[in-house]
């Protein structure tokens, strides 16, 4: 089930704090076949209790703050991407190689939206750069579709065969992935117990002073990292200057945060991230399992060189079964698990009424890193948390019947109230408020997103917001 208790414990939290969270339900957001509200309800609540917690502890707070969900908020949130509008441009969510194609035995989806993953895609599939949607569809209708998918996974593409979720439950990434929990927890070494004590800030910022390496991509991640600015960590994301982020994520998924390029693989850029890694509180990275291992930041050698470090991990599969090494996205997940064929028609495959495993994975993610650093407080020890898109989808689909007539388009007009606008140096941006809201808490991001890779490679100059504070 996906209820705020079980999320709550898979973190590590206690019980006795689940009655400050209060809800408000609104019905026809989200609406699937999948329990997707209640999962979005969860995440964004274990995330804003986690929040509430650590600001309750770092400021001497006798009592946790009380939580408020509300379900508007939460579904707005969740489609942060479709309600972004950049001088009233609609935003670009899916390139037209990024779908769902029929191929000789069924159905298979493909990703295409990053020209690296596009020019791969279509170098698997024999096809010239120009390449139409019509050429491809005829390609693929002539060859099965797990042929599809290897042949492209081997060419470094992103391609997944539809699966039922019969299929997926007896698929050895399937197995693997329900072996797990929702979130694995880890302490690395004795680090001594660390606690940065904010000043008294108002309203209260429970990540006030704390830095944040956000070595992240796309939804998930970058949702996570976004949370921890809302909160007021000083979070600086880090790009490589060959791989660039779209336009339209950059606008949504970076508000409150600085954005700058290092290629770690020139000795300056890599000395400047040593710099930067020293005076750090969290890294979160979102890349695919070992991909950032040859640059030695795998959570054990990143808590080697700063000790009392929290590492949040995300990942599409997992670190483990035979997928533990494949790239992903959201929708090439719910296509592999079974939730493409839930939420489908028997004319077609179906999706989510949002990219719900990356948002709830992204606030769960954020979640994890706060609880990490709450428990850090008090018992010491760099930590490490590890979500993965697939066990999120693992729990969306366990425990309940799905219902229903399927996804439906919400009514944009509930989303109103927790939209609003802003300028910024990329124009004038709408984009959805964040939804994670405590008795004295932050209502906005404090800054719009710059533009992209333009920001100094360095922490902001401390002011006062913060100070190392006494281990407890």
């Amino acid at each position: 089930m996906t209820d705020i208790a079980f999320a709550w414990s898979a973190l590590g939290g206690d019980a006795a704090l689940l009655p400050r969270i209060t809800t408000v339900v609104r019905e026809g957001v989200l609406p699937a076949r999948l329990p997707v509200r209640e999962l979005a309800r969860t995440c964004v609540g274990a995330c804003a209790l986690a929040a509430a917690e650590l600001g309750a502890l770092r400021a001497g707070l006798a009592e946790v703050p009380e939580v408020r969900v509300d379900d508007g908020a939460v579904a707005a949130a969740f489609h942060s991407e479709r309600h972004l509008r950049v001088d009233g441009r609609e935003p670009v969510t899916f390139a037209p190689l990024s779908r769902f194609w029929r191929t000789a035995d069924g159905w298979v989806r493909t990703h295409a939206n990053y020209p690296h993953h596009r020019e791969r895609l279509l170098r698997a599939l024999s096809l010239t750069a120009d390449a139409s949607v019509e050429t491809m569809a005829a390609v693929l209708a002539e060859r099965p579709a797990a042929e599809v998918e290897e042949t492209v996974y081997a060419a470094g593409g992103l391609a997944v065969a539809l699966r039922t979720p019969e299929e997926w439950a007896t698929h050895g990434q399937g197995i693997a992935v329900a072996a797990r929990p929702l979130v694995e927890r880890e302490r690395l070494d004795s680090a001594p117990a660390r606690l940065r004590t904010p000043v008294e800030t108002a309203p209260l910022l429970p990540a006030a002073g704390l830095r944040v390496l956000d070595l992240t991509r796309v939804i998930a991640g970058p949702e996570a990292t976004r949370a921890l600015a809302l909160l007021g960590a000083d979070v600086l994301r880090i790009d490589s200057p060959r791989l660039r982020e779209l336009p339209d994520h950059h606008a949504d998924m970076d508000f409150g945060k600085r954005s700058t390029t290092l290629d770690l693989s020139t000795a300056g850029d890599r000395r400047t991230f040593e710099e930067l890694l020293a005076r750090a509180d969290i890294v979160v990275t979102g890349y695919r399992p070992g991909a950032l291992d040859r640059w030695g930041l795998s959570p054990e050698l990143l808590a080697e060189r700063r000790p009392g470090l929290v590492v949040a991990q995300l990942s599409a599969w997992g670190a483990y079964g035979p997928w533990g090494g494949r790239r992903a996205f959201d929708s090439l997940v719910q296509v592999a698990t079974g939730i493409a064929v839930t939420e489908g028609s028997a004319e077609r495959p179906g999706a989510l009424p949002a990219q719900a495993l990356d948002h709830g994975t992204g606030f769960l993610l954020a979640a994890a890193a706060l609880r990490a650093l709450t428990d850090q407080a008090r018992e010491g020890g760099s930590r490490v948390a590890r979500l993965a898109l697939a066990r999120t989808a693992h729990w969306l689909t366990g425990g309940t019947e799905p219902t229903g007539d399927g996804p439906q388009p919400t009514d944009p007009r509930l989303a109103a109230p927790w939209l609003t606008e802003t300028d910024s140096p990329l124009g004038r941006l709408r984009y959805a408020l964040p939804p994670i809201r405590f008795t004295s808490g932050p209502t906005d991001w404090p800054r719009p997103p710059g533009r992209w890779g333009q920001d100094p490679a360095r922490w902001e100059p401390d002011d006062g917001a913060s100070r190392p504070g006494p281990p407890l």
